[in-house]
């Protein structure tokens, strides 16, 4: 097992609602809050498959919303 697969790491969401895996054990970039989810490398990776089912960002979502009401 090598330490990416040891369950130190968190999934993280944007204001934008993008969502990346991080290193429990650093500092969160500027922009991005814990999601939530820790686990392995992979289970955080699945997650993310689970729940980001729209890669669009946040705010073009909001425009495309906006145009077609």
């Amino acid at each position: 097992m090598t330490p990416n697969d040891e369950g130190g790491w968190r999934v993280v969401r944007n204001h934008e609602e993008q969502y990346s895996l991080w290193r429990v054990d650093r500092d969160l970039p500027a922009g991005w809050e814990d999601e939530g989810t820790h686990g392995t490398r992979q289970e955080c990776l699945d997650h993310i498959g689970l729940i980001w089912t729209d890669m669009r960002p946040l705010s073009l979502r909001r425009q495309m919303a906006a145009v077609s009401s």
